[in-house]
């Protein structure tokens, strides 16, 4: 980073008063944003997660059913938010493997967001289609991506869109800011060297998707130290920033 540059965010501005993170699959948050999540709820912030699906077609156990498999992964994703402070988890109930970013979606998720108010959002990229030579990502995370960002920005916001919202008292809301995550173009990074042992401790509470016992500790030590070498610090977690309500703009 130059001298002249305005610093990019390896130390956030602040913590949020409220935050949601939108995932499609129980382990997603895990993988990608839980170092952050935990050092937000270490400075006060109070952190909704909300999972599309239930992960309840991510497993190749003979014999096992989607009803099955949904209540073992959301059992694990609630003990995963638990390691880093959050106990407040909604599960909207989509079959894995099958999201398409619908206007029934976006409206789901317009609802979450009306009614918990957050100061950020954080999603998912949905452009992202290949991660390297050995990745294609997934459908249901860009999916979930496209409907959380259609969901914030304009939808949440006006009055109009969804008026039937307003019915069940969910007045619009105004979201301050989008982090998008595990984004190929970031311009914010996030300090975790604090909070990493924690992210990891939560990724390993998703027993149902580490075959053999597999410990992930090492992938994602290495996957924080390449985002914090951007930036300089041990660990970091990296994000797209887009600031949709500015100081002067209030």
């Amino acid at each position: 980073m130059c001298a002249n540059e305005e610093p990019t965010d390896a130390v956030y501005p602040s913590s949020p008063r409220r935050a949601m993170v939108i995932a499609a699959h129980p382990d997603d948050i895990e993988f990608v944003v839980a170092g952050t999540v935990a050092k937000w709820v270490q400075a006060g912030a109070w952190v909704r997660y909300v999972l599309v699906t239930s992960g309840d077609a991510g497993s190749h156990q003979p014999g096992i059913t989607r009803q099955e498999l949904a209540r073992v992964r959301e059992a694990e994703q609630r003990a995963a938010a638990h390691i880093v402070g959050v106990d407040d988890v909604v599960f909207l109930g989509y079959h894995d493997g099958e999201v398409e970013p619908t206007l029934a979606l976006r409206r789901d998720l317009v609802r979450e967001v009306r009614r918990f108010k957050p100061d950020v959002v954080v999603c998912f990229d949905p452009t992202r289609l290949f991660v390297g030579d050995g990745y294609i990502n997934h459908p249901d995370h860009r999916a979930a991506g496209q409907a959380a960002l259609d969901a914030v920005v304009p939808a949440a916001a006006m009055p109009l869109i969804f008026a039937e919202l307003r019915e069940e008292g969910l007045e619009p809301h105004r979201v301050r800011e989008l982090l998008v995550a595990a984004t190929p173009e970031p311009d914010t990074w996030i300090d975790i060297t604090e909070t990493i042992d924690l992210k990891i401790e939560a990724l390993r509470q998703h027993t149902s998707q580490f075959p053999d016992d597999w410990d992930p500790s090492e992938m994602i030590r290495e996957w924080a130290a390449e985002s914090g070498a951007k930036v300089g610090v041990p660990y970091a977690e990296s994000f797209r920033r887009v600031i949709l309500i500015r100081e002067d703009d209030r």
